[in-house]
């Protein structure tokens, strides 16, 4: 396996098709067009592959329902506002218990605002964005080799547990291009779908739907969902811990803004080597790694949520920490990317006061 460079929406495509993926639905928007032209090629490739720029956003995520209550595995991609309008039929993936894999590079907004990298759709992704009682496995890539693993895994997270699986990457780490090692695709067999529609010849008949009219029936449902949520948040949490170990201040970033906190950090140790700054980056938003972060207020009372938006992941930080330390909060929203310089001279206006420097 050769490192090769890709840009990052390269990379998710590739490892797409490397993961069995044989269905691409989706429609252009920027920053995330060069998905879609990159499945339109590849798919000619696989064996019963299918590649459909569809008329609009809500027929390709009704193709992508389409697409996976027949078995195969499916993915969509949008930015922003096409994801808002994707919202309905992720709805009904989740209801149908379906799954399918979802890429939102996000751009500025709201409305139509702009091309530029941000982490504004935060809330749509974690909070489940649609109608009704359910919630997504939702993964933040912080690299573009990251963008190909995590889009193996959320294929498979997909499948194993029945419910749509989202990658939520930026502008920023769609365009970059960064070397990368994407496996060659295994031959492994594929989860049993028994609930797959094929045509019922010497079966019984099956029915996936959402529409469960009797009260009690979809009261039991919406319970299935919370249950199988919470093994997906007891198995599948994932983030990375940056020099944890004897900080005095914890950083929480993700994707892109994480690889700037992660500079910002470096660059205040070099300046003063007794600066104890550390970091965590959810890698999954949804689950959130509360446990770790809980964990660690045990040690630490100062935390900085940096985020390229209006601080939208300041709630769940602070819902882990259950009213223990200090949040302290910097986003800059609307696309804008700040340097790691700019991010350093704010954690250390935030930096508590510590012996070891006697600084504040």
């Amino acid at each position: 396996m050769n490192k090769q460079l890709m840009y990052g929406t390269y990379a998710i495509g590739e490892a797409a098709i490397q993961a069995g993926c044989t269905c691409y639905f989706g429609y252009p928007i920027t920053p995330q067009n060069e998905l879609p032209e990159y499945m339109s090629r590849r798919l000619l490739e696989v064996p019963g592959g299918v590649f459909i720029q569809a008329e609009s956003e809500l027929a390709a995520i009704n193709m992508v329902l389409g697409a996976s209550v027949a078995g195969a595995r499916v993915m969509t991609s949008s930015s922003s506002p096409g994801i808002s309008l994707k919202q309905e039929g992720i709805s009904f993936l989740a209801g149908s218990e379906l799954p399918a894999v979802i890429v939102n590079i996000v751009r500025g907004g709201p409305g139509l605002g702009n091309i530029a990298p941000a982490q504004s759709d935060y809330f749509q992704a974690t909070r489940g964005g649609g109608h009704g009682d359910y919630k997504t496995i939702v993964l933040a890539p912080a690299s573009v080799q990251e963008m190909a693993d995590l889009t193996f895994l959320a294929f498979d997270l997909s499948d194993q547990y029945r419910m749509p699986a989202l990658i939520l990457g930026d502008g920023m780490l769609g365009q970059i291009m960064e070397p990368v090692v994407i496996p060659a695709r295994k031959k492994k067999k594929l989860p049993e779908k028994d609930y797959i529609l094929t045509g019922a010849r010497g079966r019984p008949a099956r029915l996936v739907k959402s529409l469960i009219l009797d009260t009690r029936q979809m009261e039991d449902h919406n319970w299935k969902l919370v249950r199988k949520f919470q093994r997906v948040k007891q198995n599948e949490t994932r983030w990375e811990s940056f020099l944890l170990e004897d900080a005095e201040m914890v950083v929480i970033a993700y994707g892109t803004a994480a690889r700037i906190a992660k500079g910002s950090i470096n660059r205040l140790k070099k300046e003063d080597p007794d600066i104890k700054i550390g970091m965590i980056r959810p890698i999954t938003l949804s689950p959130f790694p509360e446990k770790i972060i809980r964990e660690t207020a045990g040690k630490v009372s100062d935390f900085f949520v940096f985020e390229m938006s209006t601080g939208q992941m300041v709630e769940d930080v602070k819902l882990s920490l259950e009213g223990r330390g200090t949040v302290h909060f910097y986003g800059r929203p609307g696309g804008v990317s700040p340097t790691p310089a700019e991010v350093a001279r704010i954690m250390a206006r935030h930096y508590p006061q510590s012996k070891s420097t006697g600084k504040k």
